[in-house]
């Protein structure tokens, strides 16, 4: 899967990323469509899931080697380091519910499908760094 931005910390009242998880959830058929058939040049299907660390706050951690589970939920394993999920590591495997899907990518042609909060995020990178990454991302199809 591609490589991630770093972490940020942000409240769950953050109207600017609220709207990016809306997108990307009202975005996701495209995802499970390359997913269930994915092209030769689609590959590092991913999904950003969040989980509960607390009282009312999450982390959100990217899930790479997703699969279907028969009650409806999925599996897949941390994509990057959680830090605040005691016991659990990147490369761990972990369960999750379809409401708990934040985002998701893939990879096409070797640029990132996807990824509404990487673009939202990109505003808080240093100029380099997010212009690094705006050029690993597919533009906008209209």
């Amino acid at each position: 899967m591609a490589e991630d931005p770093p972490i940020v910390k942000l409240t769950s009242a953050d109207a600017d990323m609220n709207a990016a998880i809306a997108r990307a959830r009202d975005t996701l058929p495209t995802f499970w469509a390359s997913y269930d058939a994915p092209k030769p040049s689609e590959t590092g299907h991913g999904l950003k899931v969040r989980f509960a660390v607390g009282a009312n706050r999450f982390e959100h951690i990217w899930i790479s080697d997703v699969e279907k589970l028969p009650d409806g939920n999925f599996s897949g394993r941390c994509a990057n380091q959680p830090s605040d999920l005691p016991g659990k590591n990147e490369g761990d495997q972990v369960e999750f519910k379809p409401a708990d899907i934040t985002d998701w990518l893939f990879i096409r042609n070797e640029k990132i499908v996807g990824g509404e909060t990487i673009k939202l995020l990109l505003k808080s990178m240093p100029n380099e760094e997010a212009d690094a990454m705006r050029a690993r991302m597919e533009p906008v199809r209209q």
